[in-house]
């Protein structure tokens, strides 16, 4: 056991002992010191399933595999993942587990990345939400987590060098949002730095992320942990902020930390701070004792078909065919139905426990109908007519046919890119195929991320979106397609019409070893709102085999001032003849737009259970950060007065009620003034406009004998140098325009 001082422990260890500390002793432990009681501790890939091996090409051992991190945001269940959070601190505590590696909750910038379905959505807001609540789950039973990959971790193509160049204000807004949110709302233990540069630096090696914005503005106080392999100078990134490097052993690593300090090039007070986090870590995750306890996997296995179920979306349903009403004949079609495709490739690859195979469990479900079977497709490239031919044979025998069409690996996984977000073209043949001779067909897609779906989705009446479904998925798909579950899915990333409409499509992999963030803020339904775009499926959308309507909104404050948070309220009835789940979003749009801003943006939201014709009263709050931007000018977080409509949403693209409210605040910061700032800058910052104003007569008595009213042209001369218009217009000036316009920047300088 750790000494619970650990400063003292510090100064007994050796100068080799700390920098090894600061280094693995295998793939999966931390070095132990055992002349000091110094444990050691084991962290584990996650975060959908716990994948313990003993070292990095072993096989695991067996653990629940929950649905991945694409069909857990589909839930915009907080409660839900809190609850999954508890099941895998279960397991990773039976297993020997002490933290575990995960989640992931990279921008979804583009449906091309291939690691997508490790991460939960385009907006931070909605990422950052799920992520604390799964983090607060695990972390809740004494096991650490690892928040990943931090950060702008948007591509697998040049995984290890590419650089990611995007400007502060995307940075802040999109990509670093969801890991403030998440660290402020759950403090994980450990937060994992990303393979890439950024902006020219290693992740592992960039001080303004590890150290001023993580530690010094975020406060965050946890172990900064390498991805595997993503160190490349172990001092500089001891400087950095990384304390510890991943996988071990390191023991050049350390000796260069031992050699650095001899020489005088690192302080040892950076070691000692990074030696002082890991003994911490360690000291943390020793409070709750492993491996000598069992997880319940059984009821693991009933929560991940829960789970499953709550992340299945109805994207559409011609003629109410869901819920089916028992068939008599029923052709289940696709390599899927039997060979069920529910987890990604990589490093989250889990060792399931067991695995529910969709045809079996549509089997017991589905009373006493007769069920056939075709493949249709392999998971292999290339074309099969005859295939194709069977399955067109079963589906006309049939009074329904299920499609299971499942994205093959080869198409998606960690380490490289998907080249299209197309379906194989023997599975589109399949679907317009079978849906040609079976009017009552369901398409069932097993994928991670968008796929496209203009060739076919006119002619199949009916498809659901089950994910990356977890072990439990196959029972969950049959307990939606009968009715046991209402669907309650909604989709936490926008579905395009084509792969060419997507954000970063004319910048995304780059070139040169940078790719460039040409489409800033405007990722996802961001990009799609600006562009009035038309989208196959937009971002929050889902449907229920029952109906909802919205109705009194209600906002407890027309004029915010302070802090106090915004409550909202509005009431939502179930008008149809199931009980079932709805998504109350929320977004913010801002009315008296002055910066370049997204038309509108996820705020808060809200899942709520009702029977038929219940009606419940949906309350969220928006807090002052929900009108915040981050401003160029201060590089700070920053509010406006304005006014602001506040939009009650079933989708980004579908807007219930709205209510316009005013923010009165005097947060704003305006543009720093200097030499090179125009008119319009000094008019706008407050304490430029009271020094400038009283002298812009004097100053510009010109304008008069040329009949020009300067305030009435500030919108023609509002972008021209204040030093270049004293130069045009400027008469019996005191000194010259460069010493006038530096004595009135010493004058604001005092005003402020």
């Amino acid at each position: 056991m750790v000494n619970s001082d650990i400063k003292a422990l510090i100064h007994q260890l050796t100068l080799e002992e700390k920098a090894a500390l600061c280094c693995g002793k295998t793939a999966w432990e931390t070095l132990p010191i055992e002349r000091l009681g110094i444990p050691s501790i084991v962290m584990s890939d996650g975060p959908h399933g716990v994948r313990r091996s003993p070292d990095m090409a072993s096989s695991s051992l067996p653990a629940t595999c929950f649905p991945s991190a694409s069909a857990l945001a589909a839930t915009w269940d907080v409660d839900l993942l809190y609850e999954m959070g508890e099941a895998l601190a279960d397991e990773s505590i039976a297993l020997g587990v002490d933290v575990l590696l995960g989640p992931g909750i990279n921008i979804k910038r583009t449906p091309l990345c291939g690691r997508n379905f490790e991460y939960f959505s385009e907006d931070p807001y909605l990422g950052g939400e799920l992520a604390a609540s799964l983090i607060n789950g695990i972390q809740s039973k004494g096991v650490g987590t690892s928040l990943k990959h931090f950060a702008v971790n948007n591509q697998e193509t040049e995984r290890m060098t590419i650089s990611a160049e995007v400007d502060n204000r995307t940075l802040h807004e999109i990509y670093l949002l969801g890991f403030k949110h998440t660290i402020r709302k759950s403090n994980p233990w450990t937060v994992m730095c990303t393979y890439n540069r950024v902006n020219g630096i290693h992740a592992s090696e960039h001080r303004q992320l590890l150290t001023e914005i993580l530690r010094d503005n975020w406060g965050y106080e946890g172990v900064v942990v390498s991805d595997w392999g993503a160190v490349h100078d172990r001092v500089k990134a001891l400087e950095a902020g990384l304390d510890l490097e991943m996988p071990g052993p390191q023991d050049h690593r350390a000796q260069l930390v031992v050699q650095a300090v001899q020489s005088g090039r690192l302080e040892e007070s950076i070691l000692d701070r990074s030696v002082e986090r890991v003994l911490g870590l360690v000291a943390k995750a020793q409070q709750t004792p492993k491996a000598d306890t069992t997880a319940d996997t059984n009821a693991n296995h009933t929560l991940a078909r829960g789970v499953a179920g709550e992340a299945i979306v109805l994207l559409k349903n011609e003629g109410n065919l869901l819920p089916l009403d028992r068939p008599n004949t029923l052709a289940v079609i696709g390599l899927a139905a039997k060979q069920p495709h529910y987890q990604g490739g990589g490093s989250s690859h889990v060792n399931a426990t067991q695995i529910d195979i969709p045809f079996e469990e549509l089997g017991m479900v589905a009373g006493d109908a007769e069920l056939s079977y075709a493949p249709g497709y392999t998971m292999e490239e290339g074309f099969d007519q005859i295939l194709i031919d069977e399955a067109v044979a079963v589906a006309r025998k049939s009074d329904v046919a299920l499609l299971f069409v499942a994205l093959p690996p080869f198409k998606e996984s960690e380490g490289y890119d998907r080249p299209d977000i197309d379906l194989t073209e023997q599975q589109v043949a399949l679907i317009k195929a079978v849906s040609a001779v079976q009017p009552h067909c369901v398409v069932i897609l097993n994928n991670g991320s968008p796929v496209a779906m203009q060739d076919w989705i006119d002619q199949a009446p009916a498809v659901i979106e089950a994910w990356l479904m977890g072990q439990a998925g196959g029972g969950a798909v049959a307990d939606v397609l009968f009715g046991l579950v209402n669907p309650s899915g909604r989709l936490a990333e926008t579905f395009p019409m084509r792969l060419a409409d997507t954000p970063a499509y004319t910048n995304f992999l780059g070139e040169a070893g940078r790719v460039y963030y040409g489409e800033r803020l405007y990722v996802g339904y961001r990009y799609y709102d600006v562009k009035e775009c038309d989208v196959l499926y937009p971002f929050g959308y889902g449907l229920s085999y029952t109906t909802f309507e919205y109705s009194n909104l209600r906002i407890d404050q027309p004029v915010i001032q302070g802090e106090e948070p915004l409550i909202i309220t509005v009431d939502v009835t179930n008008t149809g003849l199931m009980a079932g789940k709805e998504t109350v979003q929320i977004y913010v749009s801002d009315v008296d737009i002055s910066t370049v801003h997204p038309i509108k943006e996820l705020k808060g939201f809200a899942k709520v259970f009702l029977e038929p014709n219940e009606t419940k009263t949906v309350t969220v709050p928006l807090r002052a950060s929900a009108f915040a931007y981050y401003d160029l000018g201060s590089g700070e977080w920053t509010t406006k007065s304005g006014r602001f409509e506040i939009l009650v949403c079933r989708s980004a693209a579908d807007t219930v009620l709205r209510e316009t409210v005013t923010l009165e605040t005097e947060n704003a910061r305006p543009r720093r003034l200097g030499r090179l700032s125009t008119l319009g800058e000094w008019l706008a910052n407050p304490q430029g406009k009271d020094v400038l104003e009283p002298k812009l007569a004097t100053l510009f008595a010109q304008l008069e004998d040329l009949e020009i009213d300067l305030v009435g042209t500030r919108l023609y001369v509002g972008d021209i140098l204040l030093e270049t218009l004293l130069i045009w217009f400027g008469k019996d000036l005191p000194a010259s325009p460069e010493a006038v316009v530096a004595q009135l920047l010493a004058e604001v300088e005092t005003a402020s």
